[in-house]
Order: structure tokens, then sequence, then C-alpha cells
């Protein structure tokens, strides 16, 4: 009797598993491509380095969308560390929601919220409190690791 009831509840907790994931599954597909298109559009940007233009993905918080807001940008990037280029904003960006510490990889961008600064990491470091990832380098990193300093124009990729 025991293992009939076993089976019983183990068959019931498997159609509700089913039910439940063909419902997310329905849902998530009469979702709008194009929202989610134009969302990874607006997230993209370029930054020009000399003749080279290297694009960015930054992801969605309220520190990259104030970020965002004072793009376009020509900075002047300074080296630090032998690690990471950075330049000081015209402003401190809003830190609401964001975490309070990050391990930056290679290709990160990031906000350090002590001294209002933004980082481009061209080696990897360590984990920072105050660090904001903002997003990340699609490719041509190298372009960064040059001694000396870098002048850059960021810019808000616009979708067609």
């Amino acid at each position: 009797m025991l293992i009939l009831v076993l089976a019983l509840v183990i068959s019931l907790s498997y159609s509700a598993c089913r039910a439940d994931n063909s419902m997310t599954s329905s849902a998530s597909s009469k979702m709008p491509t194009e929202i989610s298109t134009k969302q990874a559009d607006s997230m993209k940007i370029n930054i020009k380095v000399k003749d080279k233009v290297i694009t960015a993905t930054l992801i969605d918080s309220k520190t990259t969308q104030d970020f965002i807001s004072l793009l376009p940008l020509t900075l002047t990037l300074e080296d630090y560390a032998k690690t990471e280029k950075i330049s000081y904003l015209s402003r401190k960006l809003s830190t609401e929601d964001a975490p309070p510490s990050s391990d930056p990889a290679v290709g990160d961008i990031a906000y350090y919220a002590p001294w209002g600064n933004l980082a481009m990491f061209y080696q990897d470091s360590g984990y920072a409190n105050g660090l904001i990832i903002l997003g990340k380098i699609d490719g041509g990193i190298e372009a960064f690791n040059v001694p000396g300093s870098v002048k850059v124009t960021i810019e808000l990729v616009r979708s067609q």
C-alpha cells in the first residue's frame, strides 16, 4: 500500500512540474523578440581608440543607465597599476542597487564609486570594494595594454 501511495505522489509531482514548465515555455515563447533585440542594441557602445573602433556590451543596471546618460564622452584614460586604464567622470554615478564590490576580469568596464572613475581592465585584477561592473569589451582589449595614456571616445550604438 505504501508503495502505491508513493507512486501516486511521484506521479502527481511529475505532472505538476510538467504543467509548470509548459506554462513557462508558452509564456516565454510569446515574448516579442523585437523588444529583447532593441534592449540588447541599446546596451552596446563603441569605444574609438585612434583609428580603431572597439565594441562593448553593457549590463542593465542603474549605474550603467546613469553612465549611458553621459554619452558621448571623450576621455583620456591613464594607466593605473599596469592593470587598467582609468579616467574620472564629470560627475559621480548612481550606485543604487549596485553590489558592494566586484572581482574584475580582463575586458571588464567598471565604475569605481569611491573615486568616481571609469576603469577598463586589460589585465586581471583583484576583488575591490566599491567597484561596479558596467559591461565587457567584446574584443580588441590589446588597444588598452599599451604604455601611458589612451584617448578614447565612447558612444552609444544606436539601432537603425
